[in-house]
């Protein structure tokens, strides 16, 4: 795959190969062959090793997360690459507004940006079913985005309004929505990490043949309840898929600072589980990883561990100046980014015009606007519903003195 920046992107008449199928591994190689394929593909780019921002361009390269690239010749089919280009702008202006409203303290609390990650939603989405089960950390507005909840519940969710997806009573770090099978973000560093073991394991007891995907951040490898999922999902061969969306900075700290081991997804292998680095500022790399650890756990082979390389544009939170990096490291995977990959792929290949894709931008910005209008008509919950879905049991007699 040529590396391309995607500033410009000139049209061309080239044909385009076959569509893949929307579900299906990309090859025949294996997870440990193309673990070998992704090293490579990484090794030119080192973690960062202190903990002040370089001082000249070269610290541009100081990430681990690799660039975006674009193919030669399109992978998938003008409908998949469409649908990547539609979802990941979504989540990317859905996102740029919410920082805007942020700002603005229409938003309070905390709030945790997914801009520059898009990849690593989007490209799984594509490779799984509707039934398979999602959990995540507390960044996590993409992840329902993409999976189809709507923007006006989220963005009420962000507002605390009783409209939102939770009720207003998660707010930006607890997004919850059963009916994408999509169960929530947690606020507890690396707690999603066993309840996604959990969940997994009743697919497997309810033999469903779905799968749970759940995501954690590269700051909590460190969590002990960590070790213990992985031990257990492969004692019992749980139908899981790990995956260690691995930024660079955790909270703020470079990766090489704060653990020995800097290639995450050899904390795997000690648990004999199948685990791979991929490339996740590729949407198509993302798609054809998530694909075959798909195809091990549906036929009973257990979990697989993969480790997205990706960057963050903004902090760690809206709280995060983010003065542990560079302006020219910033700009440099900016120039490289994955949306904009996708529609360079989009245009050279004339699978639309920028006429059609200046539309779906302006789609998207009005659906957004909707949900912020959406969010602001919204009541705030009412005092009582403190007391409610705490437990199952509607008229559980405890919960007051």
């Amino acid at each position: 795959m040529a590396e391309t920046k995607v500033k410009a992107a000139p049209k061309a008449s080239k044909e385009s190969k076959p569509a893949k199928t929307k579900n299906a591994p990309s090859g025949k190689a294996t997870p440990s062959e193309a673990a070998v394929e992704a090293t490579e593909l990484m090794e030119t780019v080192q973690q960062p090793d202190s903990g002040a921002p370089a001082s000249n361009p070269e610290a541009k390269e100081a990430t681990g997360a690799p660039k975006a690239t674009t193919p030669d010749t399109p992978e998938f089919s003008k409908e998949q690459y469409l649908s990547w280009y539609e979802q990941m702008q979504l989540m990317r202006k859905f996102e740029e507004k919410a920082g805007q409203l942020y700002g603005q303290q229409k938003i309070k609390g905390f709030c945790h940006l997914y801009i520059g990650q898009e990849a690593c939603v989007a490209g799984a989405v594509s490779a799984l079913t509707k039934d398979d089960k999602w959990i995540t950390a507390y960044r996590d507005h993409a992840h329902p985005l993409a999976l189809g909840t709507s923007p006006n519940a989220i963005m009420a969710e962000l507002f605390a309004k009783e409209t939102g997806c939770s009720k207003g009573k998660g707010g930006s770090m607890h997004m919850f929505d059963k009916e994408v099978n999509f169960m929530g973000g947690h606020g507890i560093v690396g707690a999603q990490v066993p309840m996604g073991a959990g969940i997994a394991f009743a697919e497997k007891y309810n033999k469903t043949g779905n799968l749970c995907i759940c995501y954690m951040g590269d700051g909590a490898v460190r969590q002990g309840a960590l070790h213990e999922a992985f031990n257990m999902a492969m004692l019992w061969k749980l139908p899981v898929i790990f995956v260690i969306e691995n930024n660079g900075y955790a909270m703020g700290t470079s990766v090489q600072r704060t653990s020995n081991v800097t290639e995450l997804y050899k904390l795997g292998l000690s648990y004999d589980m199948p685990s791979e680095p991929v490339n996740a500022m590729n949407v198509e790399d993302v798609h054809e990883a998530v694909a075959r650890a798909a195809e091990r756990a549906r036929a009973g082979e257990g979990p697989t561990l993969l480790e997205f390389k990706t960057y963050r544009y903004k902090g760690h939170s809206m709280s995060d100046p983010a003065k542990y990096r560079t302006k020219e490291e910033l700009e440099d995977f900016r120039s490289r980014d994955t949306i904009e990959a996708v529609r360079h792929t989009i245009l050279t290949h004339n699978m639309a015009s920028e006429e059609e894709l200046n539309a779906i931008d302006e789609r998207i910005k009005g659906q957004v606007q909707e949900s912020v209008d959406f969010a602001e008509n919204s009541a705030f919950p009412d005092p009582e519903e403190l007391y409610r879905d705490v437990y199952v049991e509607e008229d559980y007699p405890f919960i007051r003195e």
